[in-house]
Order: C-alpha cells, then sequence, then structure tokens
C-alpha cells in the first residue's frame, strides 16, 4: 500500500489547486489572446464606417478608399506588433515579479484597453482603437509566453503535457466565443461592436480577483527568491501531500547545476555552444507554426464556404463551426500528448497541414471547371484545422517549458515569442501580395514550409515524454556536444545516465 502511494507521489496528479490554477491563467490570460484575434473580423465594414463618420465628423469629408483601408490594416496589425513588444518584456517581468506576479501585471494591458474600446464609439474617437489594438497585443505577448512558462513550473512531470496544451485550448475557446458573440444579430452590429470589443476586460477582472490566492512556481521561489520554505509550501499545495522533498531536491539539483551560468540574457542564449539546438528548434518551430498558412486557411475559409454554394448569412455560422472543430481537437491534444508523446503530434500535425494544403491547392485551381471541387477545398480547410490544433498550435510553446533550464527559460520564451508575433505579423503584412500574385497556387508556399518543419522535426526534435527537465537537458547536451548543461559547470556528469524511451 505504501508502495503505491509512493507510485502515485512520483507520478503527480491533478489536485484541485493545480486545476484550478491552471484554469484561472488560461481563462484569465490565454482566452484573451484568442478572443482579440477573432473579435475585430465579424464588426470589421461597421468599424471603418464608424472610422468614416467620426473623420467626417471632424473635416466634413470622408476618407478616400486608400487611406481607410491603410488605417484598418494598422488596426489589425496593431496587435501582432503589440505581441511582439509583449515578448521582448517576457524575461524583465517574470524574472521581476515571479510569474504568477507577471500574469497578474499583465492584466492592466487588457483591462484600461476594454475600457478605452467600450467608449469609444461615446468618445467619437478611432484612435483610442488602434492605441488599445497595441495594448491587448502588448497583453497577449506577455500571455502568451508566461502563461505555458507558469504551468510548466507548477505540473509534475507527468502532467505537464496536458497542462502545457491547455493555454492552446483557451486560445481556441477564445476564437470560438469571439466568433459566436461576433454575429451578426448578437454585437456585430452598430449598437454592439463596442460591447464586442469591450468584453476582452471581463477575464482579466476574474484573474485579478482570484489568482492571486494561487501559489507562484515553486522553482521560481526556489531557484530565484532562495526561498526554500515558500517553495516546499507552494508544493505542498499543489501536490496535495506534505511529502515533497524528492522534488524539491531535483529543483535544487537544477539549481547547483546551472549556479555558474547566472541569467542567461538573450544574447548569453545566442553565444551558448551548450545550447546551440535547443534555440534553433524554437526558431524553426514558433516559426513553422506561424508561416505554414493558419492564419491564410482562415482568411480564405469565407471565400471556399462561398464557392462552395453556402449562403452569405450562413457564412458567419460556419466560420463559428470551423472554430468550434478547432476547440474540439484541442481538447484531444489535451488528453493524448501525454499518450502519444509531443514528437508525433508534432509530425502528424504538421504533415495533415502539409497534405491539406497541397490537396487545397489543386482544388481552388480546379473549382471553377470541377463542380464538386469546393467541397473538396472546404475537407481541406477543415482537415488543416484538425491538424494544427493537434501539434503546430499547442505544442512549440509546451517544448520552450520543457528543453530549457530555469535561468534560460524567460530569454527562450523571448526568442520564441518574438519569432512567433515577427512571422504572424509578416503572414498578414506579406499574404495578400502573395495571394494577388500567385492566386489558388500560394498555398503552395504554406506546404513547402510545413514539409521543412516536418522535416527538421524529424531529424533533430527529441521526444519529451514524462522526463525531468535534467533529463531533457542531458538529451540535448549530447546533441550539442558538450559534457555538460553549461560549459561552465561539471555538475551533470555526476548524474545517472537517461534512459531513452522506446
Amino acid at each position: 500500500m505504501e508502495q503505491q502511494d509512493q507510485s502515485m507521489k512520483e507520478e503527480g496528479r491533478l489536485t484541485l489547486v493545480l486545476a484550478l490554477a491552471t484554469l484561472i491563467a488560461a481563462f484569465g490570460s490565454s482566452f484573451q489572446y484568442g478572443y482579440n484575434v477573432a473579435a475585430v473580423n465579424s464588426p470589421a465594414l461597421l468599424m471603418q464606417q464608424f472610422y468614416n463618420e467620426t473623420y467626417y465628423s471632424r473635416t466634413g469629408e470622408f476618407i478616400e478608399d486608400f487611406p481607410l483601408t491603410l488605417l484598418w490594416s494598422v488596426t489589425v496589425s496593431m496587435f501582432p506588433f503589440g505581441g511582439f513588444i509583449g515578448s521582448l518584456l517576457v524575461g524583465p517581468l517574470v524574472n521581476k515579479f515571479g510569474r504568477k506576479g507577471a500574469l497578474l501585471f499583465n492584466n492592466i494591458f487588457s483591462i484600461v484597453p476594454a475600457i478605452l474600446m467600450g467608449c469609444s464609439k461615446v468618445a467619437k474617437s478611432f484612435e483610442l482603437i488602434i492605441i488599445s489594438r497595441l495594448l491587448v497585443g502588448i497583453c497577449a505577448g506577455l500571455s502568451s509566453n508566461v502563461v505555458p512558462m507558469y504551468l510548466g513550473e507548477l505540473a509534475p512531470k507527468n502532467l505537464r503535457g496536458a497542462l502545457g496544451v491547455v493555454p492552446q485550448l483557451f486560445i481556441t475557446v477564445g476564437i470560438l466565443v469571439a466568433q459566436i458573440f461576433g454575429l451578426r444579430n448578437l454585437l456585430a452590429n452598430v449598437d454592439g461592436w463596442p460591447i464586442l470589443l469591450g468584453l476582452t476586460g471581463v477575464p482579466a477582472a476574474l484573474q485579478l480577483l482570484l489568482l492571486p490566492f494561487f501559489p507562484e512556481s515553486p522553482r521560481y521561489l526556489l531557484i530565484q527568491k532562495k526561498d526554500e520554505e515558500a517553495a516546499k509550501k507552494a508544493l505542498q499545495r499543489l501536490r496535495g501531500w506534505d511529502s515533497v522533498d524528492r522534488e524539491v531536491a531535483e529543483i535544487r539539483q537544477e539549481d547547483e547545476a546551472e549556479k555558474a551560468a547566472g541569467f542567461i540574457s538573450v544574447l548569453k542564449l545566442f553565444r551558448m555552444r551548450s545550447l546551440r539546438w535547443q534555440l534553433l528548434s524554437v526558431i524553426v518551430l514558433m516559426a513553422g507554426q506561424q508561416l505554414s498558412g493558419v492564419n491564410a486557411i482562415y482568411y480564405y475559409a469565407d471565400q471556399i464556404y462561398l464557392s462552395a454554394g453556402v449562403q452569405e448569412d450562413h457564412v458567419q455560422y460556419v466560420t463559428a463551426g470551423t472554430g468550434a472543430v478547432n476547440v474540439v481537437m484541442t481538447i484531444c491534444a489535451v488528453f493524448v500528448v501525454e499518450l502519444l508523446g509531443r514528437r508525433l503530434l508534432l509530425l502528424l500535425g504538421f504533415s495533415i497541414c502539409l497534405t491539406a494544403c497541397c490537396v487545397l491547392t489543386a482544388a481552388l485551381a480546379l473549382q471553377d471547371t470541377v463542380s464538386w471541387m469546393p467541397y473538396v477545398s472546404i475537407v481541406c480547410v477543415i482537415a488543416y484545422v484538425i491538424g494544427h490544433a493537434l501539434g503546430p498550435s499547442p505544442i512549440p510553446a509546451l517544448l520552450i517549458t520543457e528543453i530549457f533550464l530555469q535561468s534560460s527559460r524567460p530569454s527562450a520564451f523571448m526568442v520564441g515569442g518574438s519569432v512567433h508575433w515577427l512571422s504572424n505579423f509578416a503572414v498578414g503584412l506579406i499574404f495578400p501580395f502573395i495571394q494577388e500574385g500567385l492566386g489558388p497556387y500560394s498555398f503552395i508556399v504554406f506546404a513547402v514550409i510545413c514539409l521543412l518543419t516536418t522535416i527538421y522535426i524529424f531529424l533533430i526534435v527529441p521526444e519529451t515524454k514524462a522526463k525531468t527537465f535534467i533529463e531533457i537537458n542531458q538529451i540535448f547536451t549530447k546533441m550539442n556536444k558538450v559534457s555538460e548543461v553549461h560549459p561552465e559547470k561539471e555538475e551533470l556528469k555526476e548524474l545517472p545516465p537517461v534512459t531513452s524511451e522506446q
């Protein structure tokens, strides 16, 4: 009986405290990211009309088409630009305030713009919307990096994958909720759109009220704050039992192995040979995630549905249906990530996206000559969404938590987050031109990126399922051809060799 209890403690379980901390962190932060991605899509024409009317009330003239399009493009692209700025703030904030503290501080960048956007119509100021889009972008840039880091450090190793996918699940739920609220008979109307934009402050307010009652990351408390007592208390609350000495010893071992390296800045991260493959993997996976065409698929979806004979009034419901498929598949990823592993989900996901892009290219090229081709296009869109939700969307951020140790993790998230948001920004900026130049063949570009990313994962990225951070680092130590995690220190030589999973 004691043996069974011990093995259960080694495994770790989903306690109420851990489950609630995960839900509050993901709902209060990740949900907003998804919500703000989709919130401006439905009321786009109404908002442009508001821009025009506001300008007319000031000058007595309407904005011409090109300046109006440019103004709207700026409004939309302020979000990924803010995301990039938010990514650069990750390191300083998580080191100064802690993981939980950074999430609480981040709510400023949600509540303030929510109020500004909600009041923009009354104030007759479209400038408030543009500034607010930048601020909610900063909020998303921070949350997309801090939430996976916080949950990855709270979770026991056997639940790290499942909890690491939860932020992505709430991003997809945020997108779906924005699509539902953005239906024309709900909030995507002349009076409702400021409320649609302002609702982003509700999850932030809830997080601000509830998250202070939950523990800070034990790793942050022990390694960075040197407060072993607080770290023990946090672990005891999270695990639901008093005996946490084994886990404290593992965290202390990580601390000892890293002492010589100290805090690793972004610049130092790029210079360190011992972190070469980890860093390259993060850059490839984050770029592959955004450049594989996920935003372009959504951009094209409405046209595909229309060409398949879906009535214009019903396209919004089909789009919301696609959002629901995204949520369901991400829920599946939460449950299978510990069963199938990260590597297999990435390979499977990118392979499905590759196939969908290739078939979609053929279907779009032939849709005017073959009557049933538009239906093939719809299948391809849904298949692509399923593939991306299984691996490319949720796994990269989880892997950053797993393949870096405490001292380099904030800087790694800064790099990964910057690549994520710059790639997102680039696709938004360049895709309309690719579409104009290549037409239906634009998805060949994304197919090539999916193929190259799949090859890289197959050749380089190891499985990290059910391994401690130290064990994962030992795998990369061999790949980087250095004798330890950091060349300055020899502690890891004394650790037992990693037993590779079959």
